[in-house]
């Protein structure tokens, strides 16, 4: 006759909770704790050194299980600072970035570093001073100088809409625009280049004759402070400095 015999579905594994096997065992381990204590306070009398043996036994037992407790605070307690750490830290961080790009936004704006036009070519000056036309607005800058260009080294579009002509003259300290300069680009800037706003930089300064009859013809002179104060943003760009110009009166000669 076969036997039959209970197989466990796997090996090993734990058997399943039986609320009624845990109650009775917990019963039975207060009742069992109890006994045991009753008689050792009994025999305390008779036989002090097992009493003292029993609750040393206790005593360990229960500073065991307060350990594993404690430790196991302790670890929990630690996990838990570290994540807060991390967490404080990314929103430190993100702080940080938020007040940094909030200063970028509202801080005003660096000056140019200063340059020394004088030292530059005669290209080279001249696209520089395209180069700050459009840092200024006027996107569409472009230089236009060379054989034939009558007067006209770069052309833009102000940003109100003007047409801007700049003659430039990369001149030396000693050597100033003259109004035999000023005649050659005034007899051109309006007539042919069309201009709205005529403008001559020069390196080396102007001279009288020269600025008396730029007022004349409504052309704006920029020599070398007019410049620097320009680059360096302590005025503003020669369209704003400036209302529109009166017509002016074509083939005008200097005194």
């Amino acid at each position: 006759m076969a036997i039959p015999i209970r197989r466990h579905g796997v090996r090993g594994g734990r058997a399943p909770f039986d609320l009624r096997r845990t109650t009775f065992g917990f019963a039975l381990v207060l009742a069992g704790g109890g006994m045991a204590l009753r008689a050792a306070w009994r025999s305390a009398g008779g036989h002090p050194v097992a009493a003292v043996l029993v609750v040393g036994l206790l005593l360990a037992a229960a500073l065991l299980v307060l350990r594993r407790r404690r430790r196991a605070r302790r670890v929990a307690e630690a996990v838990t600072e570290a994540a807060y750490g991390i967490v404080d830290a990314g929103i430190a961080e993100l702080d940080a970035a938020g007040e940094a790009r909030a200063q970028a936004r509202s801080a005003p704006p660096e000056a140019a570093d200063p340059v020394d036009y004088g030292e530059l070519d005669p290209y080279a000056f001249e696209e520089a001073v395209a180069e700050l036309c459009r840092r200024d607005g006027c996107a569409d800058a472009e230089v236009v100088g060379g054989a034939g260009d009558l007067g006209a080294d770069v052309l833009a579009t102000t940003p109100d809409g003007r047409r801007l002509v700049v003659q430039c003259k990369r001149y030396g300290p000693g050597n100033r625009a003259g109004s035999q300069d000023l005649q050659r680009f005034g007899g051109t800037c309006y007539a042919v280049h069309g201009a709205d706003l005529a403008l001559v930089v020069s390196t080396g300064g102007f001279t009288e004759p020269a600025l008396e009859y730029a007022e004349q013809c409504g052309i704006l002179c920029y020599g070398p402070e007019e410049l620097a104060a320009w680059s360096e943003g302590g005025a503003p760009p020669p369209w704003d400095a400036t209302e529109e110009p009166a017509e002016p009166t074509p083939g005008l000669s200097a005194p």
